[in-house]
């Protein structure tokens, strides 16, 4: 099985180059499956990625971030074992897009605390809304993108598509590596809270992207 599978998969793409993913319906595909991968990276996961350093900087004690950020990960573990029961009774379209605007709320609330003096209890409410950005991240937008990279691709494309959205998510990865800890860094550009409303930003742009672009594979 494993050698009849691996000689069909030569013969669906034998005679395919990566310019055949920039042609006729191949476009639309492609352009779905860079934007899905780049919107997990710019619709807030940033900010969960570096949740336990940006909770030190909002006022929280290095020992009660590092309790939010133990607790992060768990609400990420629980979001993404959700996910599983959701995507069969739920279009991917649906999970993703209300997933993006749950987070867009989160990160504007939490841009609005960051916007007074910095204080303890700012920072347990910006700590308590970055749970509930994680949870809201690991159910809907961070696995459902995986499905949508998976199904959207013509067969015989999947594998040269797949490259290029992944190329473009890494390129994007290295840009933003750049960019969050000098958002968040006292010494450098000491945005603290309000960081949140620049991804809250990239997160709009992607949500309409997503409302006006992105299909419903589901059935």
């Amino acid at each position: 099985m494993m050698i009849h599978t691996n000689e069909l998969e030569i013969q669906q793409s034998s005679g395919t180059s990566y310019w055949d993913c920039f042609k006729g319906i191949d476009l639309r595909r492609t352009e779905i499956t860079v934007m899905v991968w780049m919107i997990q990276q710019t619709s807030g996961s940033p900010m969960i990625g570096w949740g336990t350093y940006f909770m030190t900087q909002v006022g929280l004690t290095p020992g009660d971030a590092y309790s939010l950020g133990v607790a992060q990960s768990a609400m990420g573990f629980v979001g993404t074992v959700g996910s599983w029961f959701l995507m069969p009774h739920f279009g991917r379209r649906t999970l993703y897009l209300w997933g993006q605007i749950v987070m867009l709320v989160g990160l504007v609330v939490i841009g609005g605390l960051g916007v007074p003096k910095l204080s303890t209890g700012t920072g347990w409410g910006i700590g308590a809304l970055m749970l509930t950005l994680t949870f809201a991240y690991d159910i809907t937008v961070g696995p459902v993108c995986y499905c949508l990279v998976a199904e959207l691709p013509s067969t015989r494309l999947r594998i040269k598509t797949v490259v290029l959205s992944r190329t473009m998510y890494n390129v994007a990865g290295i840009i933003i590596g750049l960019l969050q800890p000098r958002f968040m860094n006292p010494t450098a550009w000491n945005w603290g809270g309000k960081t949140a409303f620049f991804w809250a930003g990239f997160n709009l742009l992607g949500l309409c992207w997503t409302y006006f672009r992105l299909p419903e594979p589901k059935g």
